[in-house]
């Protein structure tokens, strides 16, 4: 079955409810403050929607976890990388245009980059986003670092990951989701 968009937005309604990995928020609050901190920057639609969907793939795995109820044990402390930015793009290519998933497809990369080129980088992650990047392959090389950052869309990425570095604030207002359902179909592909 082909993900249409009020699939994407029951599945973020729905499963959103769980706690995002170990940090003190649900995936639908660190979507949301994503996505508003996307906005209140003035970014295209297409950056606003990556960073609202930029973890959907943490929903779509059978991996445990993507449940409410399912909290005790987060994937990283199971020492799995669920590839959750992979996942993703099957699932939101037939929405969605290469300016909205390819900043998703890139943010776990973004990751790895900015650890390379910011020396504090590391030390402001959370301890549980330090342990998800060891298993997403840790810390670029120079090298490395410089391959990813020429890629089309890696500095949406970066912003994107750096948004998602701050987006795990406790009770922390901001809009619902439906506020950004006119956003999001201004990027659909098919109405």
């Amino acid at each position: 079955m082909q993900p249409t968009l009020d699939l994407i937005l029951q599945l973020l309604a729905t499963q959103g409810n769980a706690q995002y990995g170990g940090e003190a928020v649900s995936q639908l609050e660190h979507a949301l403050q994503c996505a508003t901190l996307a906005e209140t920057n003035d970014c295209s639609s297409e950056l606003v929607t990556a960073c609202l969907l930029h973890d959907i793939g943490h929903l779509i795995h059978n991996l445990g976890e993507n449940t409410a109820e399912n909290t005790a044990e987060t994937i990283a402390e199971q020492q799995i990388d669920d590839r959750h930015e992979y996942r993703a793009i099957p699932f939101l290519k037939t929405q969605f245009g290469v300016a909205v998933t390819e900043p998703i497809r890139l943010h776990v990369e973004a990751k790895r980059y900015l650890c390379a080129v910011n020396s504090t980088y590391w030390d402001a992650l959370s301890d549980v986003s330090k342990r998800s990047l060891e298993l997403q392959g840790g810390i670029f090389s120079s090298e490395a670092a410089q391959e990813f950052i020429q890629q089309p869309y890696a500095q949406d990425a970066v912003q994107l990951r750096i948004w998602d570095d701050c987006a795990k604030v406790p009770q922390l207002t901001t809009p619902t989701l439906d506020y950004f359902v006119p956003i999001l179909r201004s990027c659909c592909r098919t109405l």
